[in-house]
């Protein structure tokens, strides 16, 4: 099955909020203004798409020059394991090939360390960086 990648901020909320349920991050879609709003302040946004179904997307934040943040990583649960993240997550690290700090911060699971160790990251559990970090 062939999908298509959308690099664009503006993505309809409630197919948002659709995706974002369906892989259960509900602290996203209380407020899907800010949701909107988050994505439209990012640095970049590519989105995977099965016709006009949202099934993917990448969210990335930083200055794209000497740091870039992946916020989120996310996809349908009925389309997970089909390769969709993988390349959501090749096409950022791609375009920001250059960018010397390539960060994110994710639960712990087998799953989730398996995925970011075979696209190159490292955790900072197990490398000589710390990380630190202060959520609400």
């Amino acid at each position: 099955m062939a999908f298509t990648f959308k690099e664009d901020k503006r993505i309809d909320k409630n197919t948002l909020k659709s995706l974002y349920e369906d892989v259960e991050w509900y602290a996203y879609t209380k407020d899907m203004d800010q949701l909107a709003e988050a994505l439209a302040g990012s640095l970049y946004v590519l989105s995977a798409w099965d016709q006009e179904e949202l099934i993917g997307l990448v969210r990335v934040v930083g200055d794209g020059l000497t740091i870039i943040y992946i916020q989120d990583i996310l996809v349908l649960n009925n389309r997970q394991n089909q390769g969709i993240a993988s390349e959501l997550m090749r096409r950022v690290l791609e375009k920001f090939h250059s960018v010397r700090q390539k960060v994110l911060l994710t639960e712990e699971a087998a799953d989730v360390r398996h995925f970011y160790e075979k696209h190159g990251f490292q955790s900072c559990d197990q490398g000589t960086l710390v990380a630190f970090a202060k959520l609400i």
